[in-house]
């Protein structure tokens, strides 16, 4: 066997492959030899079918199969041998009139090659590294939150705003009679509003279903009504009066801090607030995280400049799939991938270049890491070393969850990266600001 290498261009090769008889023969004739002590021919005892008739039989079928098999072998071990780093899969090339008769064969492959370049994380601009703080109004917000939460209801007689209205929907035709409890800070629009407040307990109010509600679905629930018809429902109903409640807000006491956060661990609202704020920061940098993380990928896709085999991607494009695409389908989803693909090879060289690496131990910390998490959500605050140890070996029993698990750990080691190799423009701002940042 022979296999020579013409390189086209830097980003193109053909890999020719020479196959001799006696590279394959021996393993025909060994195969062969299998059929006939197994063959059930009729007229023929078992093992005495003659050789001829065999060959005939399954010869070629036998011959073809093995030179596939060497000829992929042989393939795949001089790419790795060569240290080859391609892109995609190499496309054998058509031969007209191929002669399966003849003793040696002559296979040609296209290959797409990775390009050579510098990551340089030394940008003219730099990103944008945004630093989420909770403002004094969200804290405030917060705090009035818990307290609403924690609070208790207090009967009334009259309806005010944010406060809590019990009672009845109607609608004869329709066939809703529905006994609900609506929180009016939920109700949309000054004017439906503007029909509670005053109302007494007995009261009788004509409302619209359309936009009566921050969010339709809320009508399922306050009518009775199926998924699909609370869209864009546009119909009268009335709404009767049974109950008012004012819901009295919760003290910001030592007994309140210890059903939030166990006993002494906060002690006063000075030291709430602090704990809201470092609380939301770590909700905060994960959402910050991300956006660094998608504002560098851009980053690094705009300024490393490289050149692809777009000829021969396209190509490969048309026959990767379960079924085949045509030229210009093929052309348009090279042009939908082109960034992911430019970015895989980016990062693949940042990881190269730098050993990033996730060993089973990373892993493993990692999983009781997310486990630990995860647990606590539940209440679980203090579990076992044993107990993540059990959980942590059944989901790397998993390949697709270690696969998941090894992306995201590679993904926050290539972030660290970053944060640790680039220069930001650090810039400090609220959640809202932060929104209006990102979505402007």
């Amino acid at each position: 066997m022979n296999i020579t290498r013409e390189n086209i261009d830097e980003l193109n090769a053909v890999v020719k492959v020479d196959i001799a008889k006696e590279d394959y023969a021996g393993k025909v004739d060994k195969i062969l030899k299998d059929y006939r002590k197994n063959a059930n021919i009729p007229g023929f005892r078992k093992g005495h079918v003659p050789m001829g008739m065999v060959k005939k039989q399954y010869g070629q079928a036998v011959l073809v199969d093995e030179v596939n098999k060497l000829l992929q072998e042989s393939l795949n071990k001089y790419l790795t041998e060569e240290k080859l780093d391609v892109l995609g899969n190499p496309l054998p090339k058509e031969q007209e009139n191929f002669d399966w008769e003849k003793d040696n064969y002559s296979f040609e492959f296209e290959l797409g090659l990775a390009p050579e370049f510098e990551v340089n994380l030394d940008l003219k601009k730099p990103v944008t590294k945004y630093n989420i703080v909770a403002d004094e109004k969200m804290v405030n917000d917060q705090i009035e939150s818990i307290q609403k939460q924690y609070g208790k209801l207090k009967t009334k007689e009259e309806v005010a705003e944010g406060d809590t209205v019990a009672g009845t929907f109607k609608n004869e035709e329709e066939g809703i009679q529905k006994e609900t409890t609506i929180e009016l800070q939920n109700i949309k629009g000054k004017r439906n509003l503007a029909k509670f407040v005053g109302s007494k307990v007995g009261d009788t109010i004509s409302l619209k279903t359309k936009s009566l509600f921050e969010d339709d679905h809320a009508l399922i629930n306050h009518l009775g009504i199926e998924h699909d018809k609370a869209h864009d429902l546009d119909i009268e109903v009335e709404f009767t009066i049974s109950e008012i409640n004012e819901r009295e807000l919760a003290d910001l006491d030592q007994e309140l801090f210890d059903k939030l956060f166990g006993k002494d661990k906060v002690k006063s609202v000075t030291e709430l607030k602090e704990k809201i704020k470092e609380d939301a920061a770590k909700q905060f940098e994960q959402q910050s995280d991300q956006q660094l993380m998608n504002d560098i990928t851009e980053a690094l896709i705009e300024t490393t400049d490289f050149e692809l085999p777009k000829d021969f991607l396209q190509k490969w494009i048309q026959t990767v799939g379960e079924k085949p695409l045509t030229e210009e389908e093929a052309k348009e989803e090279y042009e939908k991938s082109e960034k992911g693909l430019r970015y895989q090879l980016i990062e693949g060289k940042v990881v190269n270049d730098n050993d990033l690496t996730v060993d089973f131990n990373d892993l493993k910390a990692f999983a009781s890491e997310k486990i630990k998490q995860q647990m606590a959500q539940f209440g679980q605050n203090d579990p076992s070393q044993k107990e993540l140890d059990d959980i942590a070996a059944r989901i790397l029993s998993n390949q697709d969850e270690v696969k998941r698990l090894s992306e995201q750990l590679m993904n926050e080691k290539l972030l660290a990266f970053y944060k640790e190799n680039m220069k930001f423009d650090e810039k400090e701002l609220t959640y809202e600001e932060f929104v209006k940042a990102i979505y402007k």
